[in-house]
């Protein structure tokens, strides 16, 4: 079967929202062919997801000082930032009624990030999806992915995929769940994240990534790829949608129903000190970091905070897991009881119960 390849490169914020969702609603009628595109944004974008508050997620302030635009994605997920060392993956195909469901999330995302996975072991990285909407590299998040169908028929899967990546930038322009941002903080992040140049150890072009992506997608959908570019009927349509919709406050601005909060707690365990940092959207952990001055191997952190993330906040349910991870997977902090982990995140939740304000909540990359 004939797609087409389109590769861009530094497009604004607003066109290349608007590009991808033209293609994917021209799906549904055949108006366009199934396309895989690769681009990458102008130097800077925060791209927050289609259903997450924007006050919550991004430093408007900043960006606005700094001139880095700010837009909304048709796809759910987190924000994230975008720029020459990100490339964006964007799948546009038709998708029959019967099948446009978001309980299948989880196999779209399995089936169009195997492109990704595919080309990271042809750079000798190992790669896996894992989670709710991640592509993991032993276990640090190196792609976040997104899905969304539209009403006319066509479905778009999205991915961010981190070339290379300034954490102190994104943690400057991303709201976290920590107080204040220092060199700790910074260290954090970056240890729950890496990039392709990180992992191959070399300074990667994006070309070069981009060249096994188009291969690797090629081969996993059973395609062959016809480099393209928009004709001028989607260029017409992509600039009204860019005028009436990702221009617009309404689409920025827009609010979901439930507000996030923040909130942190410290212990003092037999194994050390015990922080929790969290966001609260309603009754449900999104993002937790833990920190403090115990010891333990950096998987185990990791692991704990992947469980704990989108999860329940009622205690006993806490609990529950934090001793089905001790007893099934190993997964404990020495010398710190399961009760006292179960206690820190328990007060960290009632902190952000108690802030009376719009707290700050996470990216896509910030708490992977």
């Amino acid at each position: 079967m004939n797609w087409r390849y389109i590769a861009d490169d530094g497009v604004t914020a607003s066109f290349g929202l608007a590009a991808d969702e033209v293609i994917t609603r021209r799906q549904g009628t055949a108006a366009s062919p199934p396309t895989l595109r690769l681009y990458t944004y102008r130097s800077h974008s925060a791209l927050v997801g289609r259903f997450q508050r924007l006050g919550s997620e991004v430093h408007l302030e900043f960006c606005r000082a700094n001139g880095l635009a700010v837009n909304r994605r048709p796809t759910g997920g987190g924000a994230i930032i975008m720029g020459a060392d990100q490339l964006g993956v964007a799948v546009m195909l038709p998708e029959r009624s019967e099948a446009r469901s978001y309980d299948r999330t989880r196999e779209l995302f399995q089936r169009f990030s195997g492109g990704i996975v595919a080309a990271l072991a042809d750079l000798g990285v190992a790669a896996e999806y894992r989670r709710k909407n991640d592509v993991e590299v032993r276990g640090r998040k190196v792609a976040g992915l997104g899905i969304y169908f539209d009403p006319a028929g066509g479905l778009l899967f999205h991915a961010s995929l981190l070339v290379d990546l300034d954490v102190p930038l994104m943690l400057r322009v991303l709201r976290t769940p920590f107080a204040k941002i220092s060199d700790k903080e910074i260290a954090t992040v970056a240890e729950r994240v890496t990039t392709l140049r990180r992992e191959c150890g070399r300074p990667l072009p994006v070309a070069e990534v981009r060249e096994l992506l188009r291969e690797a997608y090629a081969r996993n959908l059973g395609i062959l790829l016809e480099p393209g570019s928009f004709s001028e009927e989607e260029l017409a349509e992509i600039a009204v949608l860019e005028r009436q919709r990702y221009a617009t406050p309404e689409w920025l601005e827009r609010e979901p129903a439930t507000p996030d909060a923040m909130g942190s707690a410290t212990l003092k365990t037999e194994g050390g000190l015990l922080s929790a940092h969290l966001t609260l959207a309603g009754e449900i952990i999104k993002a937790v970091y833990l920190t403090g001055d115990f010891f333990c191997d950096e998987q185990v952190i990791t692991g704990i905070e992947r469980a704990l993330r989108w999860h329940s906040a009622a205690p006993e349910q806490v609990a529950r897991t934090l001793e089905g991870l001790r007893e099934r997977e190993g997964l404990f902090l020495p010398g710190v009881p399961t009760e006292a982990v179960a206690g820190v995140v328990g007060l960290a939740v009632e902190a952000a119960r108690r802030q009376e304000q719009l707290a700050t909540a996470k990216g896509c990359f910030v708490n992977p």
